[in-house]
Parts: C-alpha cells; sequence; structure tokens
C-alpha cells in the first residue's frame, strides 16, 4: 500500500508502511500508480540542471540570435567541443506528461515554438534534425516488464517520461492526430461578414456562435466550387473522413449478409471525386425501405435522382418526411438491385461521400462505402458524441437557409446540397469551423514549413493522406522494414529538417491476438488470474508468461530502433512516443461485455480486467536523446 505524504517545501513524497533506505543521491525512484494489477515503477537517473537558469535562458537567446550568421557561429560561441543535449527538468507532482507536451518539444527544436516547462535543451541552435518515431502499443506496463528486450531504449535515452493519454481510449489514429496537428490562435478576418443565426428549441446554447464565412465561398451563380478550386486548405479532405473506429460507433453496419461493396474505378477512368447523396425511405412490412435515392456533385447538379419501387408491401409512406406519395411510386419498376448497380457505377472506393448520417442511407441502400464524410459526425454537440444536430439547423445557422419546411416533406436534392456546402465549409475553414474555441488545428508540417523547415513523413498511406501537403516529402511505406529502410535513407537528408515514422508491429499484433477467439479467450484468463496474486508474484508471472510471438516481436523492435539510432547524424534529436497500450482488446472486451451479455463467462471477472486493461492503456512513454 502506497501513501502520499508531505515531504520538504511542501512537496509531496511516496512513502510505504515501512520506512526504506533512501537511494544515492543520483538515483530516483518514482512508483506511479498501479494498471493492469502491475505497479509502474521506474528508476531515473537525475541529470544535472544549470546552475543559474537566467543565464542559461539568456544563454538559449544568444544562440538562437546567432542563428542568422550560420552553423559555424554557434560552435564560435559554444567551442568546437559543444554539443546538444536534452535534459529533464526536476520532476514535480504534476509531472505527468500529455501528448501535446511531446509535439511542443518538436516545434520548440525545429520551428518558432514555445520553450517546453519539462525539458531543458542545450546548445538547442546545434540540433539540425528532429525524427520522431511512433510505436503505437508500448505502454509503461509493458515496457518496465520487458525492458531487457528492449534494451536500446534506456542505452541510448536514459529513462523515460511518463505520457498520459487520452482517458477515452481511442484507435491509434487519434494520437496520431496529437502529435502531428497544432492548435494555434484563431486570425480575424476583417473581410468576412459576421453571422449568427438561433436555432428553435432549447439548444440556444450550442449555438450561440459567430460564426464568419467566406461569403465568396459558398454559391457562385448558384454553383458550388470544384474541389480543384479548394486551394491551401488547412488539412487534406481524407482528414474529414470517417475511421473505422469511427463508423462502428456511429452505426455503420457493412458486415451484414445481403450487403454489396463499393468498387475500385476501372484503369483509366475519371470518378467523381465527390458526391453527396441523401436517401427517402418508407415503411413496410419488413421495415424501412427505399423510395428514392438522389446523388448530386460538388458543383450541384444532379447525377442521380431516383425512385424505387420497395420489395415488400407498404405500411406507411411516411409522406410528412419522405415527400413519397402512392402516385408517385405508381408507375415505378425500378428495383433495389437495380439502383444498386446503378450506383456503384457512379460511386467508387475512390469517391468520397457525403451526406448528413449516412449510415441510414447506406443501409436502405444496402450499399457499404469507407471514405465517409459525415456531417453529423462533423458538427458535434458541445454535449457528448452521442448527440446529433438535425440538418435543418446546421443549414438554417451556417448556410442562412431555410430547408424541411415546405409541409410536404423532406427533399433529398435540397438535403443533399446542403450536406455537400456544410462540408464544403469545414473542408476549406478547417475541423473547427463553427466551434466556441478560440483555437484552430493545423498541420504540423504546414507550420514547421513556415518556419523554413523541410518535413518528412513516413507511415502507411492512410496516415499520408490525412496529415501530409504538398509541402513535405510523403513516403508511403507499407511495412516495418520498408519504414526502416526509408527511414534510415531520409535522416541522412540535410535539406530535412522533421521526420516522422512508425512502427505497428506490434499493435498490428495486438489487432490479431483480439481477433483471435482462443488467443482472446487465453490472454483474458491470463489477466484475470493474475488478479488473485500479489504485486511481486504477479509481476513475475507475467514477465515469465510472455509468449513466443511477443517476445519475437519486442526483439525485432528493438533491433529496428539500434539501426535507426546508428542512421541518425551527430547531433539529431531522436524522440520516441508509444501512444496508446493495447486498444485493440480493451475495445474487443467492450464490444464482448455490451453485445454478448448472455455467453460472456465470468462478467464481473471481465469488467474487472477490463478496468485494469484500460488504465494501463492509457500510460504511454516518451524517450528522448541526441545522438552524439
Amino acid at each position: 500500500m502506497l501513501y502520499l505524504q508531505k515531504g520538504p517545501q511542501g512537496r509531496s513524497t511516496i512513502a510505504g508502511r515501512k520506512k526504506k533506505k533512501a537511494p544515492p543521491p543520483s538515483d530516483r525512484w518514482v512508483r506511479g500508480r498501479i494498471v493492469g494489477g502491475l505497479p509502474c515503477i521506474m528508476k531515473f537517473s537525475e541529470r544535472k540542471r544549470p546552475r543559474n537558469s537566467t543565464s542559461a535562458a539568456a544563454a538559449a537567446i544568444t544562440m538562437s540570435a546567432s542563428s542568422s550568421n550560420g552553423g559555424s557561429a554557434y560552435y564560435d560561441v559554444h567551442g568546437r567541443d559543444a554539443k546538444p543535449d536534452v535534459v529533464y527538468k526536476e520532476a514535480t507532482s504534476d509531472s505527468t506528461l500529455n501528448l501535446l507536451n511531446v509535439q511542443e518539444l518538436v516545434t520548440w527544436v525545429v520551428g518558432d515554438g514555445i520553450l517546453p516547462s519539462w525539458v531543458f535543451v542545450k546548445n538547442k541552435p546545434l540540433i539540425p534534425k528532429v525524427v520522431l518515431l511512433y510505436i503505437p502499443g508500448l505502454d509503461a506496463a509493458l515496457y518496465m516488464l520487458q525492458s531487457n528486450l528492449l534494451s536500446s531504449l534506456k542505452e541510448f535515452c536514459g529513462n523515460p517520461k511518463p505520457v498520459l493519454a487520452s482517458s477515452s481510449i481511442p484507435d491509434e489514429r487519434h494520437t496520431i492526430d496529437a502529435l502531428l496537428t497544432c492548435r494555434v490562435k484563431r486570425k480575424r478576418d476583417a473581410k468576412t461578414s459576421n453571422q449568427s443565426v438561433e436555432p428553435d428549441g432549447n439548444d440556444m446554447d450550442t449555438f450561440d456562435i459567430r460564426v464568419k464565412l467566406s461569403t465568396s465561398f459558398l454559391l457562385v451563380s448558384g454553383k458550388l466550387f470544384s474541389l480543384d478550386d479548394l486551394k491551401d486548405i488547412p488539412f487534406p479532405i481524407t482528414y474529414y473522413t470517417l475511421t473505422e473506429k469511427d463508423l462502428e460507433e456511429n452505426g455503420y453496419s457493412f458486415n451484414l449478409p445481403g450487403i454489396v461493396p463499393t468498387v475500385s474505378a476501372p484503369s483509366g477512368s475519371s470518378p467523381h471525386k465527390m458526391l453527396a447523396l441523401d436517401c427517402e425511405m418508407c415503411v413496410t412490412e419488413a421495415g424501412f425501405e427505399l423510395t428514392r435515392v438522389t446523388l448530386v456533385d460538388v458543383k450541384g447538379t444532379v447525377v442521380l435522382d431516383k425512385l424505387v419501387k420497395p420489395t415488400n408491401p407498404i405500411i406507411d409512406y411516411n409522406t410528412r418526411f419522405s415527400g413519397i406519395t402512392a402516385e408517385m411510386l405508381n408507375d415505378v419498376t425500378t428495383t433495389l438491385k437495380d439502383i444498386q448497380e446503378e450506383f456503384i457505377e457512379l460511386v467508387y472506393k475512390e469517391t468520397y461521400l457525403v451526406g448528413h448520417s449516412l449510415e441510414n442511407d447506406l443501409m436502405a441502400l444496402r450499399i457499404s462505402h469507407s471514405l465517409i464524410i459525415d456531417t453529423a459526425v462533423l458538427y458535434r454537440y458541445n454535449r457528448g458524441r452521442c448527440c446529433k444536430i438535425a440538418l435543418r439547423v446546421l443549414a438554417k445557422k451556417f448556410l442562412n437557409r431555410e430547408i424541411q419546411n415546405s409541409g410536404s416533406g423532406h427533399d433529398s436534392v435540397e438535403d443533399a446540397k446542403a450536406a455537400l456546402e456544410l462540408a464544403l465549409l469545414k473542408i476549406k475553414h478547417g475541423p473547427d469551423f463553427g466551434s466556441q474555441q478560440s483555437t484552430s488545428r493545423r498541420n504540423l508540417t504546414a507550420l514547421l514549413h513556415e518556419s523554413g523547415k523541410k518535413c518528412s513523413l513516413i507511415d502507411n498511406v492512410s496516415v499520408l493522406e490525412r496529415y501530409s501537403d504538398t509541402s513535405c516529402n510523403s513516403i508511403a511505406v507499407f511495412s516495418d522494414d520498408d519504414a526502416l529502410s526509408k527511414s534510415m535513407k531520409e535522416v541522412k537528408n540535410d535539406k530535412v529538417s522533421f521526420v516522422w515514422t512508425q512502427f505497428s508491429g506490434l499493435m498490428s499484433y495486438y489487432r490479431r491476438r483480439a481477433q483471435d477467439p482462443e488467443k482472446l479467450k487465453s490472454f483474458v484468463a491470463e489477466v484475470i488470474a493474475l488478479q488473485t496474486c500479489d504485486e511481486k508474484t504477479a509481476r513475475k508471472r507475467a514477465r515469465r508468461q510472455i509468449c513466443p510471438e511477443l517476445k519475437e516481436i519486442l526483439c525485432e523492435l528493438d533491433k529496428k530502433i539500434r539501426q535507426l539510432y546508428g542512421a541518425l547524424t551527430d547531433n539529431t534529436m531522436l524522440i520516441i512516443c508509444t501512444g496508446h497500450g493495447d486498444t485493440p482488446l480493451v475495445q474487443r472486451l467492450k464490444k464482448m461485455l455490451n453485445q454478448e451479455e448472455e455467453t460472456v463467462e465470468n462478467r464481473e471477472s471481465i469488467v474487472q480486467a477490463l478496468g485494469d486493461l484500460k488504465a494501463k492503456a492509457e500510460v504511454a512513454l516518451c524517450f528522448c536523446c541526441v545522438k552524439h
């Protein structure tokens, strides 16, 4: 049992039941909270801080001022034997970092960022490059149990700093988003006009926002711009598409029988880059069925608008919402299969499909598609993820347009155009458009480019599509071996100041294990068994019971880190951030408990194990060093 007690100068210290001999002055033991039944114990070597912090700050200013005189000026100031270094500042009671703190170190060293409060960078101007390596899945508990298999981390970087990841346990893309996007103060544009439209009902507090719109962007002669006219957008269009986890959380069910997937565009064809979809449904003996399908292109032109005859007898035409009447469907012969064939000849895998709560439209169509931009997700309530804003409210507020108020039902063409324009506003002005925040998100590579720094992103295609732009080198890779090979070459590029790459083999292993029923059952049983042991026994058992496959992955990871470090040029800073832990397992167990209540055995034990695994997955690590 651990207790917190006041130490000298009012600092909190950790005490046990029995007094133990204090460690030597050169060492400091930090014991964090117990996660996953395993205590987080780390030993950190103290590094000496400059005796006079004011002098150190002044020296840093002097170094920065001399940067315009060329690299030799730095050595003239500090001497030819001067070396840059990273020194962790003295730990405080709130010294746990978050992902933003890690990003701040990058922008401070190679950009125009602010001085991080948790670290001192000695001789910063001598650092020509920062390499940020992301290793998802390597949480603090796993590292402490298997640090002998990852000896390169301590050998090169010393002891890590704990990083508290998001408590909501999202997928790893949220961690990448936190590292590769920056929050900057919004700029006021005198040329834009303020519009503030009050919604109906009790949602005044949610929509009490002053929104600035670029009036030239909305409509030109009644037609929208082409996507090619969207220049200098804050993020690539792919940034606004739903992730796999987003699709699952918002009810996009693609694994049901009878679902038809979209296909890749034929070679040499020119598919639509973006289409907006809206469907109308009626109530039949089998439930809701499709009665109308509309597709609108980015210029506002209707490319498909057809009525569909439901397969089963109609109970309610749902006219007050759908606008469909019995007379409209009398002579209709188009079936669901007919419209599916026509739809997949217009919407290919490469097409961005825009709409409002498209999970309902795609379910009615019985079609699956992965590139989804859902305005119901883009424009969220500030009350939580589960609350969605009606399309008519968004159209009135942001487009200054009344829709769905004709009294004769919805117009799918009108709704599709409204959703499309709302999506384009987000794409044009950034993901924080329409929110109350005083800051907005920017791409890290774009900000560093504005500081005159060249960046290289080395990652899989999905990451590059979301975070790269024309200012940086985008290098697609398909495996960790490929990422290592390309990174070892890129870190030697003198024109590049920031390199990002990722080793994802550990997370891929977690995903495979979470989807394998036998491996999942075995691992959960081990976690439950460890809960009955004392701390010391649990640690020993967890260390011994590592499976051969995981051991091999960690050894290969250690080997890759050594190779990457060996390729670094002198004075390059290496930052290794681990992000979340085993999130696939956490998500799988949550899904089991939510959807398989009657078949789950030892439910109480699994709930307890889930809590421990979630807590463990939230504690990441940051390693940092300068190559000498």
